[in-house]
């Protein structure tokens, strides 16, 4: 066999295979054997078929399907062995004319090469990097909840606005939530007034529809969807059960040591900086996926990148899951030519910069979240023994793997950004943020 490759221009080229007989008859040989003594074939006995009558008939299909899978293979050695640098995979060129009976048999690949390109990492326009910062309102309202949350229930004999309330719901005598937990602050106002003043033990009726403000409390506590209009316009049936009225947790250490850990903060002031440090990481994410998608749109933007077009809409059009025609590939290719030029660039920077994510970063990554997960939840870290059993089992699930890997080559750009453009700070709450990120 003889295989080669020429360089048409700077984008495309052809890789040609010769296949001579003694590359594939050994094989081919080989495959008809077993055929025949498996063939169930009129006028004789299983396993007793000539070779000869199993040549004649599966001869020529098992000569294709052998000189397909060993051009296959040699595909890929050669284009690993010489290094080529091509953009999705060889295509068979058409040959009308190809004679299978032939000796030898010459075979044409069409390649295009990924291009050579310069990256460019000072904009000319400053990118933002957005850093989403509470408002006072913010800090107050979380210090609000948390009092709320650790506070302690006080029963009450009458319901007072903001209480909470505990009440039973029953629709045509069958018992539609037996416990149900609510404030008057998420009722209609018509009701509202209804259950004010009321004491433990009473009952009132209502229209299902006229009950709480949001569909979303009719669905989850009457188990009425919006669309079910006729139970909508049915009775419901309340008894009050209990009456609270939540007292607010004073904010001293003793509440400070339950949320944030022993002696980490020691007072209102630090807390309003914790609680504001919390914030801004809360965040994080979501500032960061912007500055990733604008970086990458500048330097998609600004990053001169000629690809093989033609080849690539013929290689889209022959791989594409289902038949589609040329123009459907065109289409296609519009849609993807930047993705495509991103994965380029992407591939240039972690290949130039060593940011290659092997198998033992990959694990101390794993292993760095489990523990960081673990303080989060309020558990003491495991020993690392344990972590590493935990990590083997993670390791052991390729969906998995494949996502942490996504997730650390990810933080690995992004960092590589951070370090290599310089970016024009902005810090803004979060609803300005979103007015000025996102257009909205």
């Amino acid at each position: 066999m003889k295989i080669s490759s020429e360089k048409k221009n700077k984008l495309y080229g052809m890789i040609t295979i010769v296949i001579e007989k003694d590359d594939y008859e050994q094989k081919v040989t080989s495959v008809l054997k077993k055929y025949s003594k498996t063939a169930s074939i009129p006028g004789f006995r299983k396993g007793f078929v000539p070779l000869s009558l199993i040549k004649k008939q599966y001869g020529n299909a098992v000569k294709v399907d052998e000189i397909n899978k060993l051009i296959d293979l040699s595909l890929k050695k050669y284009i690993n062995d010489e290094k080529l640098d091509i953009l999705g995979g060889p295509i068979p060129r058409e040959n009308n004319n190809l004679d299978w009976t032939s000796e030898p048999i010459s075979f044409d690949f069409e390649i295009g090469y990924s291009p050579e390109f310069k990256l460019n990492f000072k904009p000319k326009k400053p990118i933002i990097q957005y850093e989403i910062m509470p408002d006072k309102k913010n800090i107050d309202d979380q210090i609000k909840n948390i009092q709320a949350r650790y506070g302690k229930l006080i029963t009450k004999p009458k319901i007072k606005e903001k209480y909470e309330i505990t009440g039973s719901f029953f629709l045509e005598g069958e018992t539609v939530n037996e416990s149900i937990v609510f404030t008057t602050d998420i009722l209609k106002p018509h009701f509202r007034k209804k259950v004010l003043g009321l004491t433990i033990g009473k009952e009132i009726e209502e229209q299902a529809s006229k009950i709480f403000k949001d569909s979303k409390d009719i669905s989850s506590k009457l188990k009425i969807e919006s669309s079910e209009k006729e139970k909508l316009q049915k009775v419901i049936k309340v008894r009050i059960n209990e009456i609270n009225e939540r007292e607010p947790a004073e904010l001293n250490q003793d509440l400070f040591d339950k949320i944030f850990g022993k002696d980490v903060v020691k007072n209102v002031s630090q807390m309003k900086n914790k609680l504001s440090e919390d914030f801004r990481k809360q965040f994080q994410t979501q500032t960061n996926q912007k500055l990733m998608t604008d970086t990458i749109e500048f330097l998609v933007s600004s990053t001169k990148i000629d690809l093989p077009k033609d080849f690539l809409i013929k290689w889209i059009q022959l791989n594409s899951d289902k038949k589609i025609s040329l123009h459907e590939a065109k289409v296609e290719y519009k849609k993807s030519e930047k993705g495509m030029k991103y994965q380029l660039i992407e591939s240039k920077i972690i290949i130039e910069n060593n940011l290659q994510v092997n198998i033992d970063d990959l694990k101390k990554y794993t292993s760095d979240l489990i523990k960081m997960q673990m303080q989060q939840y309020g558990q003491s870290v495991a020993d690392e023994k344990n972590i590493e059993q935990t990590v083997a089992r993670v390791m052991s699930n390729k969906e998995e793997v494949k996502r942490l890997t996504e997730q650390l080559s990810g933080d690995r750009i992004l960092n590589f950004f951070k370090e290599n453009i310089s970016y024009k700070s902005k810090k803004l709450t979060y609803d300005q943020f979103i007015k000025e990120a996102y257009q909205v």
